[in-house]
This record gives structure tokens, sequence and C-alpha cells, in this order.
């Protein structure tokens, strides 16, 4: 069975291109079903993101904070905002991702008056009710975006119309503050320098301490900061990301349940299949086997 799966580099920033340098936009009519255990994984880019549920439910993780999406709803995610999206069921989530300056070149009028008081304020991300008046008028103009997406003839203009439309909206009721944002960047780089510690040393003994010393701060901060930013603890996390290389290996490799184990960082395979079994309910061999199917 064919799973989609994103791609991040050890900070977890996404490393696909949206769009080109000519035009950096992209849409993704995606079944967030669909991805390796129904779910996006942790991630963050420069570019806005727009997202429309068109049908099913979906949980999304952003900032600090535990969103749910039912159907008709959309979401904004602000630049550089650590994020994932997860559901359990069918859930077809058209969205569209694009640099800030499709909108006006950087250090432009435009650019500086109308982009920067958004990307650098402390709306790491704004949900859109259809109840509610403005925001089901963005989720009209989403539409409309997603709907030129499929003809051929001047999308890319009609797109960033609307585009122009729905950020004249944002910047009307959107509350900013610029410090907030800096204070959130601040405990992210620490966050995202102790998962790279993680990502780099995970096949090696781990301990909290070494987690939070790799951020230059003390164990109750690490705890912190994790809990904050992606509600869960640095040791939690090490092993999900253990079981994560794990599940990839299953799937790649004809390796040894033991050898996958010793591999990525478990004491003994016991202990390895048990928690294989308690994330992702099912056994080592059985997720091969599916996967495989």
């Amino acid at each position: 069975m064919d799973f989609y799966k994103i791609t991040t580099d050890e900070t977890l920033r996404e490393t696909v291109r949206h769009g080109n340098s000519s035009y950096p936009f992209a849409y993704y009519p995606e079944n967030l079903w669909q991805f390796d255990f129904h779910r996006i994984d942790w991630h963050w880019h420069s570019e806005l993101e727009f997202l429309f549920v068109a049908n099913g439910s979906a949980l999304c993780l952003a900032g600090t904070n535990r969103i749910e999406l039912h159907e008709g709803c959309g979401i904004f995610i602000n630049s550089g905002i650590l994020h994932r999206f997860e559901t359990q069921c069918n859930t077809f989530i058209p969205n569209i991702v694009f640099s800030p300056t499709l909108l006006a070149p950087e250090r432009s009028l435009i650019y500086e008056k109308y982009i920067v008081p958004v990307i650098k304020s402390s709306v790491s991300y704004q949900i859109f009710d259809p109840h509610i008046s403005w925001q089901n008028q963005i989720l009209q103009l989403l539409s409309q975006i997603f709907s030129i997406q499929e003809s051929g003839q001047n999308k890319e203009l009609c797109t960033i119309q609307l585009l122009f439309q729905i950020w004249e909206i944002l910047l009307k009721h959107l509350s900013m503050d610029s410090d907030s944002l800096h204070r959130l960047n601040h405990k992210q780089a620490r966050l995202q320098t102790m998962m790279q510690y993680i990502h780099d040393r995970y096949m090696e003994p781990i301990t909290l301490d070494m987690i939070a010393a790799s951020a230059s701060i003390s164990k109750s901060g690490a705890l912190q900061i994790f809990q904050s930013g992606i509600h869960i603890s640095p040791v939690a996390y090490l092993i999900q990301h253990r079981l994560a290389q794990a599940a990839e290996l299953l799937y790649t490799t004809q390796k040894s349940v033991s050898s996958i184990a010793e591999e990525t960082g478990f004491t003994s395979s016991g202990y390895f299949c048990r928690k294989f079994k308690q994330y992702y309910l099912m056994s080592p061999n059985e997720y091969r086997h599916f996967r495989k199917e």
C-alpha cells in the first residue's frame, strides 16, 4: 500500500519546493488519510499556507495549540510556524502554499506595509469558520482559487487577484503583536535545536540531560519547551523518532526485527516490539506485511 510522506531536514523545515522562483505558489488537492499513518507530521516552512477541510475532519497542532478542524472550516498557517495535521478518517484538504514575495517583492512599499506586519506578528494561525461572515468570505475566495487551478488560462493572474482580496480581509481582522512572535521563535529555535540533536544521535544512548544540554537549558526548561511546542516530552519524542526510523527500515529493507531494533537505538528487541505495537497498533512484522500489500 502506498502512502505519502512529508520530507523535512534536521530542523523539521519542509524540503519540498512550493512552485518555483518565477511563480512561488503551489496547490495541493490532498487526502490526509493517504499520508503515512494518516498524518502530515511536524514541519515548518517560510511560505504561507491556507488549508480547507472539504470533507472529513482534521486535528491541527500549530504553535502551542491543538485545533479541531471540522468539515467546511479552514485555517491559515503563518510563515515559520511548526505545525502538524492528522485525521481518523478520509479527509480531503485542498491547500495552497506560497511565498509572501508572490504578493510583493521584499523591501517594496507593499511588502513592508502590508505583508511584514502579518509574518512578523504574534499570529501563528487563524481559523476560518463558515458561520462567521468575514471568515466565510475568505473560505469562498479560497474555493475560487482551488477551482481555477484546474483551468488553464490566466490562472496565475486570477489567483493573485484573489489572494490580495484574502490578504486585505486578514489585515482588517487580525490582532498582531510582533514581540510575541519573537518570543515564540526563540522557543521554537531551541526546540528545533533539541530535535536536531535527537535526529543526529537517535541511534546512541540519549538522556534528558543530554537533550537539554544541546540547547543550553535545564531539564525542566526542555520539558516545558517540548510540551508547549509539540505536546510531548523530549524522551517520548526520541522514542517516536526511533520508531519512525524503524518503520522505514521495515518497509525498505529485509533486515531482521532485532537488527532494526539495535540500529535505531533500542536496548532490546522485546522492548522495541512492545513500543512499536503500542504506537502503531501492530507488530513490526505485521507492519512490514501491511506496507508491502
